[in-house]
């Protein structure tokens, strides 16, 4: 049974726009994966480590019948071969490409290697946005609240139009 899923993509490195879209055509390519929606990209200021290159931000929604750690595996190949090595990254920091699984269907897990929701979602309005642009209505599991609701009590952080 295919789950729906939502993944954030970020990338503030190097030809960003084809580092995202690159990105969604590997997930489109992965078997097992249906691409329902993308949102715009949004450029977006650095979180946490300020001194860095702007992001260009996009939320996809795809139907999977991979399970979420599957998933996860997929998207850390496809940082991987995008030029992202995440030992050798600091946190926050500069990147080719990311990658991270925001909800998987109605699902929470907390593992090692997996949290999902992811746990800093619904304070990231890079992430909201672009999500409530494809999903405004969803429900965040253990929330209780929808993408757009949790969106409407953020502030806009550095948005702007790409460059």
């Amino acid at each position: 049974m295919a789950a729906d899923a939502f993944i954030a993509l970020g990338s503030n490195l190097g030809d960003r726009r084809a580092a995202i879209e690159d990105a969604v055509l590997r997930i489109r390519a992965t078997p097992g994966v249906r691409l329902i929606a993308s949102s715009s990209i949004m450029e977006t200021d650095p979180v946490g480590l300020a001194a860095q290159p702007r992001f260009l931000n996009a939320v996809i929604h795809v139907q999977s019948t991979l399970g979420p750690h599957e998933l996860l595996r997929r998207l850390l190949q496809i940082e991987c071969e995008a030029g992202r090595d995440r030992s050798e990254s600091p946190k926050w920091g500069p990147r080719t490409l990311d990658l991270d699984l925001l909800m998987y269907g109605d699902v929470e897990i907390q593992s090692p290697d997996l949290t999902i929701p992811h746990p800093r979602m619904h304070e990231r309005w890079f992430v909201l946005a672009p999500l409530a642009e494809i999903a405004a209505q969803t429900l965040v599991p253990g929330l209780a609240m929808t993408v757009g609701e949790l969106l409407c009590r953020q502030t806009p952080q550095g948005l702007g139009a790409e460059r």
